[in-house]
């Protein structure tokens, strides 16, 4: 035979057995994987909800927040660091806006027309729903923001802050400003 043909063998690592070590680390490795899989399972529709604020779309709100959960754990962060991972989707959705506006400029003048904003249709079991939901979207962006992070998210406002890069102090000054808007706009005239 042709020693050409045998020259990169002596470079194959032969198969062996793992050993303890490298057993205890591909668990490990499992182990983390199934408390991202937990995680985003129990978080993720609460970041649709905080994605949503922004996007036309629940399609363009579950791509935003996919691509947020992907980010962060590349990068390593610990699950628990939930504000990172609100700053993260929000991070993602403005520039999702940015490019959608930019890309819908060209195609304006490409065409010479401009679509107009179709809002998200929600489907509302009753009048109290409807009203709420009314309600919420006249609150200023700022509000509705916290609010949607406090109250659907469960989110301190420690959380909140760090997410939007405010003061704890400011985000729960825009939460009760936001609940007395609710409650003026809601109450019985």
């Amino acid at each position: 035979m042709n020693k050409k043909n045998f020259d990169g063998l002596d470079k194959i690592i032969p198969w062996r057995r793992l050993e303890d070590k490298d057993r205890e680390e591909v668990m490990q490795n499992l182990v983390s994987h199934e408390n991202w899989k937990s995680c985003f399972s129990e978080v993720a529709p609460g970041l649709l909800l905080f994605a949503r604020q922004w996007v036309h779309s629940a399609a363009d709100a579950e791509d935003i927040v996919q691509e947020a959960f992907i980010k962060f754990w590349r990068r390593n962060h610990k699950i628990e660091n939930r504000a990172l991972l609100y700053a993260a989707v929000r991070s993602i959705a403005l520039d999702f806006i940015r490019r959608d506006s930019r890309r819908a400029r060209r195609e304006a003048s490409a065409v010479g027309e401009i679509d107009e904003f179709i809002e998200p249709q929600f489907e509302f079991e009753d009048d109290t729903q409807r009203a709420l939901a009314e309600a919420i979207n006249f609150l200023p962006c700022e509000q509705r923001e916290v609010l949607v992070m406090k109250i659907w998210n469960e989110l301190t406002f420690a959380e909140i802050a760090g997410a939007l890069g405010i003061s704890q102090n400011t985000a729960a000054s825009r939460y009760r400003y936001a609940l007395t808007a609710l409650r003026n706009a809601l109450q019985p005239k």
